[in-house]
C-alpha cells in the first residue's frame, strides 16, 4: 500500500525512526512497506533486519528530490535493483550533481514519478518499470486528467512523514533549522501536508474505492519486491574473503610467511612458541579468518616500505601470527596474552587489529587500501541532535532573542518559562537524538566482497573517500566487518625526532628505534617512568599517569603495561587501583588476596586489571565456557548485543559460583569488580602496544631531549600547552629563541641547543606573508636590513609590525620601536593603504629619516609576547608584583608529609572531577620557580570559594600527603598573584 515512506533518516525532514514506521505499519494492519528516505539509504539494512523480526514484508528504495522537489522515487525489486539505486544515488551525491527529471534506465527498480511531475512533465509514455504515483489528496485531480486512462501505470503514492500534528510541527521546526530560517518564513513548498500519513489498510481501500485497479497496481508492484542481507543466524561474512586467488593459496601465504619471519622474532623458538603458533593456525584456517590477516599484512606492509611507522594494537596484539608476520610489535608469550581474549571457536567476527599511523601518513595508507582493492569504502556514524545544541536552534527558528536562548540551553524552570520558550523545550525533548547528519567513523574502512553499492549509497567527504550511510552496529549485522586505520601525534613525533636528531647530530650513531627490547632494559629511559620524566612521551605524560607510575616506581615494560590500564576509571573506581600499588609495591600485601584470584592472575596479584583477566576469572573462577565469558568481555565494554543475555550469563556466574562453595560475599566482591569494568576496560595486548610506543619515545627524550622536545612542539604537543613543552625543553637544557627573520621556519628548529620559535605561532601573520619570506630567503638568502627585507618581501604595515613586535629583526641590534617608526615612514602607510602585490623592478632607495629618542620597557616585550604567541618565553614569576611568603619548594614536599605549607606555583593544567558521591573536585598541576612539578587538590569544601582562574602563579597553601611516596597537596587556601601589567596602558 506505502510506497513513499520516510524515517527520520530523511534528514530535518522526517520525524521518527524506521522501527517506529514498521510498528506504525502493524498497528495500521499493513503487511508490506516501502522504506525510501530522501536521498539516504542509511536505515535500510536495519528496516529489513527489523522487518523481519516483527513479520512485515520490508521494500527498500529512495526519494530522489533536488532541495524538497521531488523527482521521482525508485524501489528495489532485488539486492541487485539496490545495489543499481546506490550506483545512482551515489553518481549524482559524490558529483554533487542535481538529479535529472528522468533517470536513465535503472535494472531491476520500479520508478514512480509523482503525479502532478507528469502532469509538468506532460508525460505520455512509460517504459514497462514506470509508474505513476497518486496520493488520497491527488484523487480529485486524477478524476479530471488525461492520466486517468493509464489503468495499468497507476499506483498509490501515499507519502508517509509524520504520524500526528506533534509530529508535523516537529516536520516544520526540522525544516526551518535546515533552511535556517524563521518559522514564520518556511514556505509551503519545503514542507510535508499535513495528510502525509498513515492510513489504515481499510481507510486506503475507502480512499481509492473509485480506482480498485490502482490498488491492485501498487500490491501487485509490492509483491514483486524481495529483499535480502542475510542478518543474524544467516550471517556470513561479507569482507573480501580470499586475498589471493583460494583460500588454498591464502593458507599457503599465510603459513609460509609465519615460517619466513618466525626467527625474526625468535631467534630460537621454544616448543610453547610453537605450539602457540600451530594453535592459532588452526582457529584461523577453522574459521576462516585468514584473508584477514593478509589484508593487514598488506596494509602494514606497505606502511613499511614508506617508512611509515605503524603500532598494531587492539586484541591483535593478543596473537603471535599477528606478531611474527609484523602486524604487531607485542609478543603475546612474554605478556602471557590470551588467546582467545583474541579468537575463540565462538567467535563469529574475524579478530579486531586497530592500526595506528602518524596523522600525516594516514591519508596515504588509506588512499592506499582504496587503490589495492576493489569495494573500499569508509565507515560512517551518526551525528546526532544534542539537546542543547537543538533548543539553541530551535530559539533561533522562533526568533528568541540571544540573551533567552542562552538561558533557555542552560536549563531554565519552567515557572519562569513564557509558552514560546515552553514549546522550544518541549520540541528540543522530541527532536533530541534524530541523526543530524552522517558523518564518516573515526578508523573504520570496509573492503568487501561484494560491490560497495549492494549495501549502501556513499557520500563524498571532504577528504575525498567515499563513505556508506550505515554505522558500525548495522555493518556487524550483516557480517560487514571494518579494519581500523587510525590517525595519531605520537607516531609522527618519533619520526620527526629522528629526522630532527640526524640533522642536529650529525656524528650521532645511527638509531635503531625498532630495537625496543633494549630500550625496554635501559636504567636511564626506565628511571624517566619512576620519576615522573615522561613530559612529552606518548600515552604516558599526563599528570594522572606519571604520578601512578611514581606511585609503582614503574621501572619496566611489564609495569607500564599494568599502569596503563589500572588507570582506567574501571579498575580506579572500583578501588583495585589501590589494591594492585599496595600488593605491587609491598610484597607481603599479596598474601591477602584470594588463593583462588590470585593463581588465576598471578602477575597483577590477584586483582582483575586487563579484559583478559575478566574472562580468565569467568572462565577458571565461575566455569563459565570461553563462549560465555567472551559476552561478559563485550558486555563491560558496552558491546552486547543483548542485555537479556548479559543478564543470563550473569546469572550462570552467580549459580555455578554457589555450586562450586564459594561464599555470597566473594562471590559479589568478584562480581562486582567485573561490572566496574563497564566500558572502560583495556585488553593487555591493547596496554603492551602502546606501551612500546611509549618506549620509543622515553628513548628519545632520555638521550636527545631537545630534538624531542622540538618533534613534539611540531606535532601540536600533547597532553599540555605549547608553552609548557617549551618550559620542558628549557629543563632539558634548551635556550629558546623568538621567531627571527633569519633563522625561523614556519615550523620549531633547533641548531645545537637553541631552539628558533617558527613563524607558525605567530597566530596573526598571514600563511603568505610566511610563503613569501621562506621562499625569498632559500633563493637570494638571509636579510641584511629592515630595507633590504621591504624591497625583498611585499609586505603590508599591518603584517610587518607582527614581525618587528616580536623582535626578528634582532640581529640588526635596534630597538623594536624605532623599526617601527623607520618601517611606517619607510612603506608611507596608512591602515587603508593597499599592498602592491607585484614586485618592484627596481629597488628604491629610501630616505633616512631622523627618529627620536624612544623610551622601552622589559615588560612591552612580555606583553608583545602574550599578544601574539598567546604566552611569553620570560620567567612568569618575575612579573608577579607581591612579596612571596615563607614558602617550600616542589622538591621539598616529602619532608612536609602531614603538615600545613605554602607552596608557588604556575599552572600548567586543571581539571574538575566528580567524587563518588557526584561532588565536584578540581586537580591540578603546578610547577614551582625551579621549574619542578607539584599536584593540587581543590576537595569539595574548597573548590568553590577558591577558584583556578585561567594561567598565571598561584599561591597554595595546604597539607601536604604521601600516597606511595608520591606528594601531593590538599588545598586549604589558594589565590592568585597579581602580576605587573603591560607599562604602554
Amino acid at each position: 500500500m506505502f510506497l513513499n515512506c520516510h524515517t527520520f533518516y530523511s534528514l530535518r525532514y522526517g520525524t521518527f525512526s524506521e522501527v517506529e514506521l514498521l510498528k506504525l505499519a502493524i498497528k495500521n494492519n499493513i503487511e508490506c512497506v516501502a522504506l525510501t528516505d530522501i536521498n539516504n539509504t542509511s536505515a535500510c539494512m536495519n528496516f529489513v533486519q527489523q522487518a523481519n523480526k516483527l513479520d512485515v514484508k520490508p521494500v527498500i528504495g529512495v526519494d530522489f528530490r533536488n532541495d524538497n522537489r521531488q523527482q521521482y522515487v525508485c524501489i528495489s525489486k532485488s539486492n541487485t535493483g539496490f545495489e543499481n539505486i546506490n550506483r545512482y544515488l551515489s553518481f549524482f551525491l559524490e558529483s554533487k550533481k542535481p538529479f535529472p527529471e528522468k533517470p536513465d534506465f535503472i535494472d531491476d527498480v520500479f520508478i514512480i514519478y509523482p503525479f502532478e511531475k507528469v502532469l509538468e512533465l506532460n508525460l505520455t509514455s512509460f517504459a514497462e518499470n514506470e509508474f505513476i504515483g497518486v496520493s488520497i489528496a491527488e484523487i480529485n485531480k486524477l478524476r479530471f486528467s488525461y492520466l486517468k486512462k493509464y489503468e495499468d501505470k497507476l499506483v498509490i503514492q501515499q507519502q508517509v512523514s509524520i504520524r500526528n500534528k506533534k509530529d508535523f510541527n516537529a516536520h516544520r521546526l526540522l525544516r526551518a533549522i535546515d533552511n535556517n530560517i524563521l518559522l514564520s518564513k518556511l514556505s509551503k513548498s519545503q514542507e510535508c501536508l499535513e495528510t502525509d500519513k498513515m492510513f489504515s489498510k481499510a481507510e486506503m481501500q475507502e480512499f481509492f474505492n473509485e480506482f480498485p485497479f490502482i490498488i491492485q497496481n501498487t500490491e501487485r508492484l509490492l509483491q514483486e519486491c524481495s529483499i535480502n542481507f542475510g542478518f543474524d543466524s544467516e550471517r556470513k561474512n561479507q569482507n573480501l574473503n580470499l586475498y589471493c586467488n583460494s583460500f588454498e593459496e591464502d593458507c599457503k601465504m599465510l603459513f609460509q610467511l609465519c615460517e619466513t619471519n618466525l626467527h625474526k622474532r625468535y631467534k630460537s623458538p621454544t616448543q610453547k612458541v610453537r605450539m602457540r603458533l600451530q594453535k592459532e593456525l588452526k582457529v584461523i584456517v577453522e574459521l576462516k579468518f585468514v584473508s584477514f590477516f593478509l589484508i593487514n599484512y598488506d596494509i602494514v606492509k606497505f606502511a613499511k616500505k614508506n617508512d611509515f611507522f605503524h603500532v598494531g594494537r587492539g586484541s591483535g596484539a593478543n596473537s603471535i601470527v599477528a606478531y611474527i608476520i609484523g602486524i604487531t610489535d607485542v609478543d603475546p608469550i612474554e605478556l602471557d596474552l590470551y588467546f582467545e581474549r583474541f579468537i575463540n571457536p565462538f567467535r563469529a567476527s574475524p579478530p579486531d587489529f586497530d592500526i595506528d599511523f602518524s596523522w600525516k601518513d594516514r591519508n596515504t595508507v588509506t588512499q592506499y587500501i582504496f587503490d589495492r582493492f576493489d569495494n573500499v569504502a569508509l565507515l560512517a556514524t551518526y551525528v546526532t541532535f544534542k539537546y542543547k545544541a537543538v533548543v539553541r536552534e530551535l530559539g533561533k527558528v522562533f526568533g528568541l532573542p540571544k540573551e533567552e536562548i542562552d538561558k533557555l540551553s542552560k536549563g531554565v524552570q519552567g515557572n519562569q518559562l513564557d509558552d514560546v520558550a515552553k514549546l522550544v523545550l518541549k520540541y528540543g525533548k522530541l527532536i533530541e537524538g534524530f541523526p543530524n547528519y552522517v558523518s564518516v567513523h573515526s578508523a573504520g574502512v570496509l573492503i568487501l566482497d561484494k560491490p560497495i553499492h549492494y549495501y549502501s549509497a556513499t557520500n563524498l567527504p571532504p577528504k575525498g573517500f567515499a563513505t556508506v550511510q550505515f554505522d558500525m552496529n548495522i555493518a556487524d549485522d550483516v557480517g560487514i566487518f571494518k579494519f581500523d586505520i587510525l590517525g595519531q601525534r605520537g607516531l609522527a613525533k618519533i619520526k620527526d625526532a629522528l629526522e630532527i636528531i640526524k640533522e642536529n647530530n650529525p656524528d650521532a650513531p645511527k638509531i635503531d628505534i625498532t630495537d625496543i627490547e633494549s630500550f625496554k632494559t635501559d636504567k636511564n629511559i626506565n628511571n624517566l617512568l619512576k620519576t615522573g620524566g615522561a613530559i612529552g612521551a606518548y600515552y604516558v605524560e599526563s599528570p594522572a599517569m606519571r604520578g601512578l607510575m611514581q606511585k609503582l616506581q614503574t621501572q619496566d615494560y611489564i609495569g607500564l603495561v599494568a599502569a596503563s590500564s589500572i588507570i582506567r576509571p574501571g579498575v580506579s573506581g572500583s578501588g583495585m587501583k589501590d589494591e594492585f600499588i599496595k600488593r605491587h609495591r609491598f610484597p607481603e600485601k599479596r598474601k591477602e588476596a584470594n588463593p583462588i584470584l590470585l593463581e588465576i592472575m598471578p602477575e597483577t596479584y590477584g586483582v582483575m586489571v586487563y579484559q583478559e583477566d575478566v574472562m580468565k576469572v569467568a572462565n577458571k573462577f565461575a566455569d563459565l565456557t570461553l563462549g560465555e565469558a567472551d559476552v561478559l568481555r563485550r558486555g563491560m565494554s558496552g558491546k552486547y548485543r543483548s542485555l537479556a543475555e548479559f543478564k543470563a550469563v550473569e546469572d550462570k556466574f552467580i549459580i555455578n559460583c554457589r555450586k562450586k562453595g564459594f561464599k555470597d560475599e566473594l562471590i559479589f566482591e568478584v562480581w562486582n569488580q567485573i561490572k566496574s569494568f563497564a566500558g572502560y576496560a583495556f585488553a593487555k595486548g591493547h596496554s603492551a602496544s602502546y606501551a612500546v610506543e611509549s618506549y620509543q619515545s622515553l628513548f628519545l627524550k632520555c638521550y636527545y631531549p631537545i630534538e624531542f622536545m622540538v618533534a613534539v612542539l611540531n606535532n601540536g604537543g600533547g597532553f599540555y600547552s605549547a608553552e609548557h613543552y617549551i618550559h620542558e625543553a628549557k629543563m632539558c637544557g634548551a635556550k629558546i629563541e623568538l621567531p627571527c627573520i633569519n633563522k625561523s621556519d614556519h615550523a620549531n628548529t633547533v641548531k645545537g641547543k637553541t631552539i628558533y620559535l617558527g613563524f607558525g605561532y605567530l597566530k596573526s601573520l598571514e600563511q603568505l606573508v610566511i610563503q613569501r619570506i621562506l621562499t625569498e630567503r632559500q633563493l637570494f638568502g638571509k636579510f641584511t636590513s629592515l630595507d633590504d627585507f621591504m624591497n625583498r618581501v611585499v609586505i603590508s604595515i599591518e603584517q610587518l609590525t607582527i614581525l618587528i613586535r616580536i623582535d626578528t629583526f634582532r640581529f640588526l641590534g635596534k630597538e623594536k620601536t624605532k623599526l617601527l617608526w623607520q618601517a611606517t615612514f619607510k612603506l608611507n602607510a596608512s591602515k587603508h593603504q593597499k599592498v602592491q602585490e607585484q614586485g618592484k623592478l627596481f629597488r628604491l632607495q629610501h630616505q633616512n629619516f631622523t627618529i627620536p629618542q624612544l623610551n622601552s620597557h622589559w615588560l612591552e616585550n612580555v606583553y608583545d609576547e602574550m599578544e601574539l604567541l598567546d604566552f611569553t618565553i620570560h620567567d612568569y614569576f618575575s612579573l608577579v608584583t607581591e612579596d612571596f611568603k615563607l614558602h617550600i619548594k616542589a622538591k621539598e614536599m616529602n619532608q612536609f608529609v602531614n603538615k600545613n605549607v605554602l607552596l608557588y606555583g604556575k599552572l600548567v593544567t586543571t581539571r574538575f572531577n566528580k567524587t563518588s558521591q557526584g561532588k565536584l573536585m578540581r586537580l591540578s598541576t603546578f610547577i614551582d620557580a625551579d621549574g619542578n612539578y607539584f599536584d593540587a587538590v581543590h576537595f569539595t569544601n574548597v573548590v568553590h570559594h577558591f577558584p583556578v582562574n585561567g594561567m598565571g602563579i598561584y599561591g597554595c597553601y595546604g597539607k601536604i600527603t604521601d600516597r606511595f611516596g608520591f606528594c601531593s597537596m590538599n588545598v586549604i587556601q589558594s589565590k592568585k598573584m597579581s602580576i605587573a601589567g603591560d607599562p604602554r596602558l
